[in-house]
């Protein structure tokens, strides 16, 4: 009785650090919780089945598009899409944030544009990049990349600027220059914030994916489901949306992974 007043206590106590167990028990109660709901509203008869399927015509809609083969195609047209789109975006957002939270004229040369920039919705652009690019899977990798490279560069900014100065001024003491303090000093001591700001970012790229494939796609899930709204397949709806959410969870517990292995130190 002692011992789970005390885990209690632990759990109401602000930054404390809880077994990993309880973390598990409780991630699966939350979901067992979530799906209790779901099949209530739906199986209860509270909602109607056009606006909310049941859990079984969810999971039985996505065994037939697996046994037909039209589910991987989906999938992986919608994976290589985020994917390439976010890796071009870190590739140039890397490099270029960096340089703006460590040189202040190239912070004056890009902030003002970039911060005027990252608050136009993707989806004005989305016409802009048809006229530009086409209606071809280029066009859809150029929304992710639009959607993702200006918010990157204001985080990868903030990261190297919250580097300790300490740390630049001890390597100029023992004779580095600025170059090797650069690449050599900084560049690894924000490896942590980097790593954590792709991974928040990596969530962003997988929102645009239904914006990315709104137009004259004809594959992937963003078109599915748009291709289920015009027939009322709520059931199709909710999949695409479920497979979504579980890809970008994938992503997110590798870049956790990645972090775990690659900065272990931060920790």
């Amino acid at each position: 009785m002692a011992n789970r007043r005390s885990l209690v206590q632990r759990c109401l106590t602000p930054m404390t650090v809880l077994p990993r167990s309880t973390m598990v028990v409780v991630g699966v109660v939350m979901w067992a919780l979530f799906f209790l709901i779901w099949v209530g509203l739906s199986n209860g008869g509270v909602v109607p089945p056009m606006f909310l399927p049941t859990p079984t015509a969810v999971l039985h809609t996505g065994w037939e598009l697996l046994q037909n083969g039209t589910l991987p195609m989906h999938i992986w047209a919608s994976a290589r899409v985020v994917l390439t789109g976010f890796i071009l975006s870190s590739l140039l957002a890397i490099p270029l944030g960096l340089l703006m939270g460590t040189f202040p004229v190239v912070q004056a040369m890009l902030e003002p544009i970039v911060n005027f920039i990252r608050y136009l919705p993707v989806t004005a652009f989305v016409p802009l990049f048809i006229l530009w690019i086409g209606i071809g899977e280029e066009q859809r990798v150029a929304v992710i990349l639009f959607g993702t490279f200006f918010q990157q560069l204001i985080m990868f900014s903030d990261v190297a600027r919250q580097v300790p100065r300490d740390l630049l001024n001890a390597a100029y003491t023992l004779g580095a220059t600025r170059a090797s303090v650069t690449w050599q000093v900084l560049a690894p001591a924000s490896l942590p914030g980097v790593l954590d700001a792709l991974r928040v970012t990596m969530g962003w790229a997988w929102t645009y994916l239904v914006v990315a494939e709104l137009v004259a796609a004809s594959s992937g899930l963003g078109y599915i489901s748009l291709k289920a709204m015009r027939g009322f397949q709520v059931d199709v709806i909710f999949l695409a949306i479920a497979i979504i959410g579980a890809l970008g969870l994938v992503t997110d517990q590798a870049f956790r992974f990645l972090r775990l292995k690659v900065a272990g130190w931060a920790q």
